[in-house]
Order: C-alpha cells, then structure tokens, then sequence
C-alpha cells in the first residue's frame, strides 16, 4: 500500500465502529466510512469534542451536526499547495487527503522529466492533481461536469498563488470531451482519470464505472501524445480491485505504448493504532 505520509495540516486520528475521526488544520471532524467495520473502541479524548459530526439517515444521505462554531471555510497546506475546505451536504469536505501521495508521484515525474508536460485531468473535483501538475510546471486541462466544482478548483488555485499558471478550466461531460479533443488534434502527454462510482448525465444517461471505465481508458489513448509519461488512473469503487484497473491499463495504453504498469491501494496513516486505513486504488502507466 502506498500511504499519504507526509501531510501537517491533516491527521487521519482514530477510526473505529464506520467512522473516523478526523484534524483538518485546526478544525476536528467525525465522518462515516462504512468500510471501518471493526470496533476498537475510540482511542482519542477528541472524539468528545469534535467541532462536527457527519451522521448518516437510514433514508440515504445525512446531516451535520456541529458542537462548536466554525468557519464557512478555511484553508489546509500541503507544501506549496492551499486547499479551501468546507463540510458539505454530503459528507466530504472538497479534499480527499489520501491523493496527496499521488500528487507527489506526478510532481516528481514532471520536474524530472526535462520537458514541457501537457496533462489533462479528467473528473478533477476540486483541483488537488490539477494544482499539483501545475505548480511542478505542467499546462493543464481541468474537466469537470460539475461548475461548483471547476469553481471550488479554481479558488484553490488563487489561494497556491497558480491563477496565472497554464490552466484550462473546463465544465462539461469527460467522454464528449474527450471525443471532441480527438477531433480537434490536441493532444496530451499524461491523463489522470478520477471517475465516480455511478452518476447520471444532464440527458439522465446512467454511468456505472464497471460497465465504461475499460472504453473510456481506451478512448483517451486517443488524446496521448506520441511520447506520454503517465497515465494514472484512481478509483473508490469497492470490488474494482487495483489489479483489474493495471489490467485495463495494461491491453489500452500499454498495448499502445509499451512501458509499465503498476497499481496499488493507497491509504492514510492513523494515529492511534499506527495501521493504514486504505482509502481507494490507483493504477499507473508510465513510459
């Protein structure tokens, strides 16, 4: 498991019972994560004076509740890269921490790579792999359908002072992106690819990742250059293993280009126990 080691402003604490109790910056959250099925008991005084506590309904969904006044907003460091979080209506807050070992993974491969990087971050959320390519001194394309979330990437950027860096911010649907890009010509020299588990387009079309992820892999071998450097590809499906996603990657753009593969669950350190809690897999091809 390849672990987020090197976060000061987040720290995964305790987790136990389907929750985990969480410290983003100065502010001390409690979250469900159904995968934490095991009942340790909770280790930590603050897990009784946590400023918020997600709880989920029965019914689907759920609602925070807050014991102590905090911020609309406020801002977490990671190096040179400031973050806007905030609690949402559905439990995330803008950030998922654990990346933070894939965005050092990409910074290195493009300062090393002695040549300009052009990526195109697919399903880009609030902007951590975007900020990342950037501020290592890539041109980005950001793509996200959602215009709440391109905004949220793009007050992130100005707090990292990369507003003026080479960043396309695009709102609009990943695949018909993507095809479009083919028929323009342009073309990338690393994707990273961040797709949900299910959703819905604006013409009700049903995305279920187990069912499009292998086209859309093999689609966007369509936008890489001749000479690409990465190719990474994440997700949070549960039964998607790390080994099926470095198979698609593997018979698309290995099957074009060569080079290697590797996949692996990514996770964060817990404080109290000193384990791992894995938090999703990523699949990697590099030249």
């Amino acid at each position: 498991m390849r672990t987020a080691e090197n976060w000061k402003d987040y720290c995964l604490i305790d987790c136990s019972d389907s929750e985990k109790l969480e410290k983003w910056g100065d502010i001390v959250l409690i979250r469900p994560d159904p995968q934490i099925i095991w009942k340790t008991g909770h280790k930590s005084p603050l897990w009784n004076s946590a400023h918020g506590h997600y709880h989920r309904s029965d019914k689907g969904g759920g609602q925070w509740s807050f014991h102590k006044k905090i911020p609309d907003s406020w801002i977490i460091s990671y190096g040179d890269l400031r973050f806007n979080i905030r609690p949402t209506g559905f439990k995330h807050t803008g950030l998922f921490p654990e990346q933070a070992v894939n965005w050092d993974f990409m910074d290195k491969l493009i300062r090393e790579s002695g040549r300009p990087i052009n990526v195109l971050n697919l399903f880009a959320y609030t902007g951590g792999a975007t900020l990342a390519c950037a501020n290592a001194g890539a041109s980005v394309c950001h793509v996200d359908a959602s215009k709440g979330m391109v905004q949220w990437a793009r007050d992130n950027a100005a707090s990292s002072g990369l507003s003026d860096r080479p960043i396309r911010w695009i709102v609009d649907d990943c695949e018909k992106f993507v095809a479009r890009e083919i028929k323009r010509g342009r073309k990338y020299d690393a994707v990273i690819m961040d797709p949900p588990s299910y959703g819905r387009g604006p013409n009700q079309e049903v995305w279920k990742l187990e069912d499009c992820i292998f086209d859309l892999v093999k689609l966007c071998t369509g936008v890489l250059s001749d000479e690409p450097l990465f190719f990474l590809l994440n997700s949070y499906t549960t039964g998607l293993s790390p080994s099926v996603m470095a198979y698609i990657l593997g018979e698309t753009v290995g099957a074009k280009y060569g080079g290697n593969v590797s996949a692996d669950e990514i996770g964060l350190p817990v404080k109290e126990s000193r384990f791992t809690l894995p938090c999703g897999s990523t699949a990697i091809w590099t030249r």
